[in-house]
């Protein structure tokens, strides 16, 4: 696992659905909104996560929106605002909305299928390419998500400066594509020769995911460096919010595999157990990498 000693050494409404028993806090949120990064294509967030929120809607019974953050910034922008009530992250850009003292809370996380909860910052090369490790790739163009993406952004900096490398120096281009998939499009059209991703075990990815949806063939790349495990991504929600909605909320998420499988099956690609709790202290390696980070940044100007 990612943790301290390897660091230092668009929207869409869901309608509520029969109205639950009247509840204090319904006056004050007839509408909830919740919010997730852009780690696929709009439609495939829309197709993904449109059931979900009419399942918690039904099971809030208040109106709940799905909002497709922009970028990353977004999602912590919009729950510093209070206008995101609750958000699907990555480690990284939920550990930044800590940092700059967001009101928000960690309550479920995803579970791969071995039951770890963790998953791998990669480096793909087209895989009929030449290259065998990044230090083949000098003067190549890099493709990275998002500067508050962990696997598309931090664990590679972190990486590339314990084996020497100033991307911004080594590579002929640094180019920030906005979401995962966009880095794999531009390493198969040519626009970047290496790309950053996620991956989580040999049976998912998000090369994978893409395959399945008949964006790319995933032979047609290859992993030349693969990370320690980073804990996997959290759903959070506003510490704000009342108590009684808190718990609501986290009730309906954490029991959603077992009172919806097909949807859970569908929102998961079959491809994770059910989530588990989990709360912030679970992120504070990710809160130390990017320091780190910001560090390496600074000091680079």
């Amino acid at each position: 696992m990612f943790n301290r000693r390897s660091l230092l050494g668009a929207a869409l409404a869901g309608a509520a659905i029969r109205p639950a028993a009247a509840q204090p806090w319904r006056a004050a949120y007839p509408e909830l909104v919740f919010a997730v990064i852009p780690a696929e294509n709009a439609a495939g967030v829309l197709n993904r996560y449109t059931p979900f929120v009419e399942y918690l809607a039904k099971a809030l019974g208040t109106k709940v929106t799905l909002r497709i953050a922009n970028d990353y910034a977004a999602l912590i922008e919009g729950q510093r605002a209070g206008n995101i009530h609750i958000g699907q992250y990555g480690p990284s850009s939920f550990a930044r909305a800590l940092m700059i003292g967001v009101p928000v809370e960690a309550f479920a996380i995803e579970v791969n299928l071995d039951g770890s909860k963790g998953y791998h910052s990669v480096f793909y090369v087209k895989a009929d390419s030449s290259y065998q490790k990044i230090e083949d790739l000098r003067g190549k163009n890099l493709g990275l998500v998002d500067p508050n993406s962990t696997s598309g952004n931090n664990v590679p900096r972190f990486a590339m400066n314990k084996m020497g490398i100033n991307p911004e120096q080594f590579f002929g281009r640094v180019v920030y594509t906005g979401s995962h998939e966009n880095a794999v499009i531009a390493l198969n059209q040519g626009t970047v020769d290496i790309a950053a991703n996620w991956w989580n075990d040999e049976q998912e990815s998000n090369l994978l995911r893409m395959a399945r949806k008949g964006m790319v063939k995933a032979e047609d790349f290859r992993i030349i460096f693969k990370s320690e495990q980073i804990v996997n991504s959290p759903t959070a929600y506003l510490t704000t919010l009342p108590a009684e909605l808190r718990a609501a909320i986290r009730t309906a998420v954490l029991e959603l595999p077992a009172k919806e499988p097909a949807l859970f099956e569908r929102l998961v690609d079959g491809k994770q157990r059910p989530w588990v709790a989990v709360d912030n202290a679970a992120y504070q390696p990710i809160i130390e990498l990017n320091r780190f980070v910001d560090g390496l940044r600074r000091h680079r100007g």
